[in-house]
């Protein structure tokens, strides 16, 4: 795992018409594994406890790969309020790290 954004980028053909696809990137805070009978007992303002704290990085997926970490932050400015993702490390494709 690295501290630092790896700046490198490979150049991407802009006239390719792929690179106007929109892809869907989950984002994913943290995992909760409560017994079903807590999970059938659960209504409105249950709270599920998470195995990750609040300043722990969430990971972002593309299907079921892990493609970078980051930074929950909340927007400055124009937007203010809007939840955003602040990538901390981008998953090396090459390497699987």
């Amino acid at each position: 795992m690295t501290d630092a954004v790896d700046t490198t980028r490979e150049t991407i053909d802009q006239s390719s018409p792929f690179t106007s696809v929109p892809i869907e990137v989950t984002v994913c805070v943290g995992k909760a594994r409560p017994l079903i009978r807590e999970l059938v007992n659960l209504g409105e303002n249950a709270v599920l406890t998470l195995d990750k704290s609040v300043d722990d990085p969430v990971e972002l997926y593309v299907g079921d790969r892990m493609i970078a970490r980051g930074m929950l932050e909340e927007q400055e400015g124009e937007g203010a309020g809007q939840l955003v993702v602040r990538l901390t490390e981008v998953i090396d494709r090459r390497s699987g790290s």
